[in-house]
């Protein structure tokens, strides 16, 4: 059975490992834009900060998939898919035929409508190519801008700073991390950011890019001006869907899959940040990886495995800070009870989202201890109905209504 997997990143290096491991005969071939062997992501930023060296990054050296019959292909891109012929034509003019095939082309950079984007020293940070020039370009300016204050966004300012620049973040809505905090959990973290020499404006739009070939400030829309001769944009990314565009698959804002994976095409699935399941485009790792595997098992035995969604669990270190954001941790409406405890002085910030008498989502802030149990709370639906005005207390354990189930 031949195997062609598109992309190289987490999901397209998981499923390939996971494919040899169901069938040790299986022909296995992961094609990659880059040139590089599978590297890690979400440690670019140590990276920039020089806290780690470029050999760090990489997962796997190139010859460790060659000795687990996976053929490696770094720097070809795959221009063109023919589903019904199960063709596959490479941008070295090769063309390659397959039983099954994974696309799993990952998300490209999205940048907000903004003058000057094309000036000197504006950057974005999706990979190693992009990490090793702002790396460069750091060591010769000491100002930096980083537009959007998400999780990137956050690690990259912080990395910057660690480099030594002066450092400025500018997230467009009124609180930092919109997508895993509230905006009282976002007070508690942006203290915390600031004590470690960053400068946040919130609610800040961007309107221009200036300098003249090099940029040295970035204009807001209220007018107010930030020196930036370094400008990082950490605005979000979009799902690659221009291969399976092409070749007539059906694509909302990602690919869209089912429950096995499968797209519209016979015999191609999809998986990661280019998958669109049930309407939802995950974007972040451990979906991912769970979607490889079930992508996998089924390009070994179609129908085998079957994939319901990811319970959202992001964790987020930076600036000597810990965030755990869990399942609907930001939604607030009638049906929801939430939960609250914060101590500024400590740094700790804790809530609980609850939905019938169950626990649905949480934030949890330099609250480590809490993760686990809260996160099993989640995944049983365990009714805690009874012990609801005791489940913030710091000595309330959380752990006894899982023995108690």
């Amino acid at each position: 059975m031949k195997h062609i997997i598109v992309g190289n990143g987490v999901a397209g290096v998981t499923a390939a490992q996971s494919i040899i491991r169901a069938d040790p005969t299986a022909k296995v071939h992961v094609f990659g834009e880059e040139p590089y062997p599978y590297y890690r992501r979400p440690l670019l930023w140590e990276f920039i900060a020089g806290q780690i060296e470029q050999d760090e990054l990489y997962f796997r050296p190139a010859d460790w998939y060659a000795e687990r019959g996976i053929h490696l292909h770094m720097g070809i891109r795959a221009t063109a898919l023919v589903p019904l012929e199960h063709r596959l034509t490479l941008s070295d003019g090769t063309m390659m035929t397959y039983d099954r095939l994974l696309l799993a082309t990952g998300g490209r950079p999205l940048v907000p409508p903004c003058e000057g984007t094309d000036k000197q020293g504006v950057f974005t940070l999706r990979t190693l190519e992009d990490a090793l020039a702002i790396k460069a370009y750091a060591q010769r300016v000491s100002t930096a801008v980083v537009i959007g204050g998400g999780l990137l966004g956050l690690e990259t300012a912080r990395a910057l700073r660690t480099a030594g620049l002066d450092v400025t973040v500018v997230e467009f809505v009124p609180y930092l991390l919109p997508r895993q905090l509230d905006a009282e959990g976002a007070q508690v973290l942006e203290s915390l950011l600031e004590a470690q020499g960053l400068r946040i404006i919130t609610g800040g739009v961007t309107k221009a890019v200036r300098g003249n070939e090099r940029a040295d400030c970035v204009w807001l829309q209220d007018d107010r001006v930030v020196p930036g001769e370094l400008v990082i944009f950490s605005t979000g990314i979009r799902p690659e869907v221009t291969l399976a565009q092409a070749a007539g698959l059906q694509v909302n804002r990602g690919i869209t899959v089912d429950e096995q994976l499968q797209t519209s095409a016979e015999n191609v699935l999809a998986a990661g940040d280019a998958a669109e399941f049930e309407g939802r485009v995950y974007g972040i790792i451990p979906p991912a990886i769970e979607q490889a595997r079930v992508a996998a098992a089924n390009m070994v035995a179609p129908g085998s495995a079957t994939y319901t969604g990811t319970l959202p669990a992001t964790t987020l270190k930076v600036a000597g800070a810990e965030l755990t954001s869990l399942g609907e941790s930001t939604v607030d409406t009638d049906e929801t009870v939430q939960l609250r405890h914060t101590d500024f002085a400590a740094g700790h910030y804790r809530k609980l989202v609850l939905r019938e008498g169950r626990i649905v989502g949480a934030i949890l802030l330099n609250d480590k201890e809490r993760v686990r149990p809260i996160t099993q709370l989640i995944e049983q639906g365990v009714d805690i109905s009874a012990n609801a005005a005791h489940l913030l207390d710091d000595n309330f354990d959380l752990r006894s209504l899982l023995q108690a189930r």
